[in-house]
């Protein structure tokens, strides 16, 4: 049998060694999710958030041992693993909370004696989730998908999957039934299989470009519903009547956090001219005290990256940046003598055809683009394939609303990092994905939404 070995990040010692499952266990779990579902589904919307606050409640009387299963494994900062998880805690009881608000049966007034819209579950969705929100990401699918009624089976990144084991553990204690969230320890050709099985109704990825391509091909082919939420490249955009105290803090923070592994990190910095220099200098000299360390020591403030492949990859995207015009500022070495450390920094200059422009810097490395005014701000902020997020920064906010109006993304922010909320819609546009996961709208995008017209 196939198997796979993790490593801690930061010192190189493998952590766990996982086999991948069998035929006959894949489909034990299969059967198992079929057969919880018809009374999973059938539970009251209160009797499955009190389901749901005891997940909450887990996760929090969980959390130290839950955080340093992700610091060993994708090398997460202690306070940021502990923040992700009462995220997490926090939208449970958020699903659990507003979910009868979603799912009421809407009236339509028309000639019939009534007619109306209702939500009904489908069955057994299956995500493939990223190991760079270990537990977020699976939570921000999980909570609506069952307060919706439906079931779960998970396959998560190789590279998490004590964080993938510790959150089952989580859900068998909060007493939901046997078959209603599961893990798979599969790799890709397995889980193209799963998805294939007609017990399974829809799939939910998060991750790269060429895995939402191969996962949207194989539910296209199976006709299946599928939400991709998939890379970025967001713009951060300061006009010259930005607070640069203000936007400053917030691009270090933004661009730094978790080893600037992040879907929705700035990272292209639109500048323009009038307070590229200043803005510049201030963002050089702030990264710079970043410093690297033991994700669980507290004057750790930046991570190591989450595989030493990953490092390697950004580096190149580096060098052949530099290569092609590109002014370094900062950084721009792998970290002497760690595994997967990659020092703080920052491209000036970045132009068209070089990777820094066109595409996913996924770790610690900024992107510096000059423009002469706000109009050329849109327009390069919109020269990407890439929608997922940006924002913009000025201390005019009627200003700021409409150039973030013209942000072709998911989301736009003004003088705020973009973030993820359980109250707010999330997604992307263009290649970076379709479909939308919290609050109304993810709780709908794996129901039957069903129209009644009684005549």
């Amino acid at each position: 049998m196939a198997s796979y070995q993790t490593v801690n990040p930061f010192n190189g010692r493998a952590e766990r060694t996982i086999e991948l499952m069998a035929a006959a266990a894949i489909e034990q779990r299969l059967a198992a999710a079929d057969a919880a579902f018809p009374a999973w589904s059938a539970l009251t919307l209160a009797q499955r958030g009190a389901y749901l606050r005891n997940v909450a409640a887990g996760l929090r009387a969980q959390r130290e041992d839950i955080q340093r299963t992700m610091s060993a494994e994708m090398g997460k900062l202690r306070r940021e693993a502990l923040a992700e998880i009462e995220k997490s805690a926090a939208a449970c009881e958020y699903y659990a909370d507003h979910a009868a608000d979603y799912l009421t049966p809407q009236a339509i007034t028309t000639e019939a004696r009534r007619s109306y819209v209702t939500y009904q579950p489908i069955g057994c969705v299956l995500a493939v989730m990223p190991w760079n929100f270990p537990i977020w990401q699976v939570i921000r699918f999980l909570a609506p998908a069952l307060m919706a009624g439906n079931v779960a089976l998970l396959k998560h990144a190789s590279n998490v999957p004590g964080c993938a084991d510790a959150l089952r553990g989580v859900v068998a204690a909060a007493g939901i039934p046997d078959g209603v969230f599961d893990v798979l320890h599969i790799d890709n050709d397995q889980a193209a299989d799963v998805l294939r099985d007609r017990r399974v109704k829809a799939v939910t990825l998060t991750g790269s470009e060429r895995a939402g391509r191969s996962i949207a091909a194989n539910a296209g082919d199976q006709l299946k519903k599928c939400v991709m939420e998939l890379g970025g490249s967001d713009a951060f955009v300061v006009l010259e009547d930005a607070d640069l105290d203000v936007a400053v803090a917030a691009a270090v923070k933004s661009r730094f956090d978790n080893a600037g592994q992040t879907c929705i990190a700035a990272k292209r910095f639109v500048l323009v001219d009038a307070i590229a220099d200043a803005f510049v200098q201030r963002f050089v000299e702030a990264a710079r005290a970043r410093v690297y360390g033991d994700p669980q020591d507290e004057a750790t403030t930046l991570a190591p990256m989450a595989r030493a492949d990953l490092r390697d990859e950004l580096h190149r995207q580096v060098q052949e940046s530099v290569a092609l015009g590109a002014t370094l500022r900062l950084g721009g070495e792998p970290i002497a003598g760690s595994c997967a450390g990659y020092a703080a920094s920052i491209l000036d200059n970045v132009g068209p055809g070089m990777p820094a422009y066109t595409q996913e810097l996924f770790g610690p490395v900024a992107a510096i683009l000059r423009v002469k005014d706000e109009a050329e701000a849109v327009r390069v902020a919109n020269d990407t394939c890439f929608g997922l997020g940006g924002s913009v920064w000025t201390r005019d906010v009627a200003r700021g609303e409409q150039v973030a109006l013209q942000l072709q993304c998911g989301a736009a922010f003004v003088n705020s990092v973009v973030k993820s909320d359980a109250r707010l819609p999330f997604g992307g546009t263009k290649r970076s994905g379709f479909g939308r996961e919290l609050a109304d709208h993810g709780i709908h995008e794996f129901m039957n939404i069903k129209t009644v017209y009684v005549a």
